[in-house]
């Protein structure tokens, strides 16, 4: 059986066996319990995450403390606070387990040395950027052009998965919308 992650990576880049061992040797496993976090505003992040098992919540919260969702990870996906783990900043946002999860973490250094002495990580990460900028551009475009029944049939389409598994407190969080209106949406 392929490991998880080596089926991920290899949705970009081939490896061979050496390869993948020596990628993962980079890489740490934790386990975390569900309302855990892995990540809290105000901190410095050093660590990178990709989700082998379990849900992530990517979060801040305004002066009026209105919690605003930025992300879901579930399996396949990554998760840190970008800004404070390649800027060295604190964190603006907290990252907190939504179930029991597992996960890989890498280092900011261990990244680093990984790409340099690896170029087909450099390629997959800088294609992971690429995908990630796409998918944040395209959020950005539908919060600023769809209507909020647009936006919640959109997710809904994209990730169905997701709503068996995140509170419709959490969904309409993200999609920027009150509880109310997201019963309103979902009848």
């Amino acid at each position: 059986m392929i490991h998880p992650f080596r089926q991920h990576i290899e949705e970009i880049i081939p490896l061979t066996d050496d390869e993948f061992d020596f990628i993962l040797s980079h890489f740490e496993s934790i386990k975390k319990r569900k309302h855990q976090y892995i990540v809290q505003e105000g901190e410095f992040v050093n660590k990178e995450y990709w989700v082998i098992k379990g849900c992530l919540k990517t979060c801040f919260y305004d002066d009026s403390g209105k919690e605003h969702i930025l992300q879901f990870a579930m399996e396949n996906w990554w998760s840190t606070d970008y800004e404070s783990f390649v800027n060295r900043t604190e964190s603006k946002t907290s990252i907190s387990c939504l179930e029991d999860s597992e996960l890989l973490y890498i280092t900011y250094e261990n990244r680093e040395k990984l790409t340099s002495e690896m170029h087909k990580m450099e390629r997959f990460w800088a294609k992971k950027s690429k995908y990630g900028r796409i998918a944040l551009q395209n959020r950005i475009l539908s919060l600023l052009k769809n209507s909020s029944k647009e936006r919640y049939e959109l997710l809904l389409e994209q990730y169905p998965k997701l709503f068996q598994r995140v509170s419709k407190k959490l969904i309409a969080a993200y999609l920027g919308v009150s509880r109310e209106t997201l019963s309103r949406l979902n009848s």
